[in-house]
């Protein structure tokens, strides 16, 4: 056995300290940490490896929640959902106006204060939205905002039309989201749009920038279930084949 000199073991120990400290910052010459270390492995694989990697764990996946914005013909929504096969429940906020959904199977429900069904000229009008005011309302699957809102609490719709990038995918290092450790895979340096997977446990979408500033989401509680059932007889509100306009 060769010693090794006390002095030489400190120098050891600290060099290591030194780049345990910085490898997600700036690389240090010298520094043979490595990142990927103690991680599930994706960091090592190519940015479209990674992509699908986390494409297929989020498709596998039973339950999630996601927050966050989403920009689309010029109109921005808030989400905050939790989903799953069975159907989905959560807020939307869209032009200063907040409303619940709920969804369970193929029943969709709409929850709301008067404010966001509108009180027209006239007090039929006015009468009809106090009606509605924080009701869960039954959406005909006729209705023009049943194929609206369906799609935000449907699994696998949102997920598969959001986790997009676009043009050449390449790895932009090692990050933390959330708490959480993350390779980075961007789509055109990032114009194209970027999403960053974990490296903890199973390689699931952490966060997600949308190409053309199209909205950013945060994925959480993968896998975690919750209960979806359809409100009581009390809170409910059958309108009828068409909702009114607002």
């Amino acid at each position: 056995m060769i010693p090794i000199s006390q002095g030489r073991s400190r120098r050891a120990v600290l060099a290591g300290a030194v780049c345990a400290l910085l490898v997600t910052g700036t690389a240090l010459t010298g520094c043979s940490e490595d990142p990927n270390e103690g991680t599930n492995g994706v960091g090592r694989l190519s940015a479209d490896q990674i992509r699908s990697r986390s494409q297929k764990a989020a498709e596998s996946v039973g339950a999630v929640r996601l927050h966050g914005t989403v920009v689309t013909r010029g109109r921005t929504y808030t989400l905050d959902m939790r989903l799953k096969e069975q159907g989905g429940i959560g807020s939307v906020t869209t032009e200063g106006k907040t409303f619940r959904l709920l969804r369970v199977d193929d029943e969709l429900y709409l929850k709301a204060g008067a404010e966001f069904w509108g009180h027209e000229d006239g007090e039929a009008d006015a009468a009809a939205a106090d009606k509605l005011a924080e009701k869960y309302v039954k959406v005909p699957q006729g209705d023009p905002s049943y194929k609206k809102f369906v799609g935000f609490t449907d699994k696998n719709v949102l997920l598969g039309g959001l986790l997009t990038l676009h043009g050449e995918l390449t790895t932009d290092g090692h990050h933390e989201k959330s708490g959480v450790r993350t390779i980075r895979v961007t789509g055109d340096e990032g114009s194209g749009g970027t999403l960053d997977v974990s490296l903890e446990g199973e390689p699931y979408p952490v966060r997600l920038v949308r190409a053309g500033k199209a909205g950013t989401l945060t994925f959480s509680s993968w896998g975690a279930d919750f209960e979806l059932k359809e409100p009581a007889e009390d809170e409910t509100l059958d309108y009828g084949k068409q909702l009114p306009a607002s």
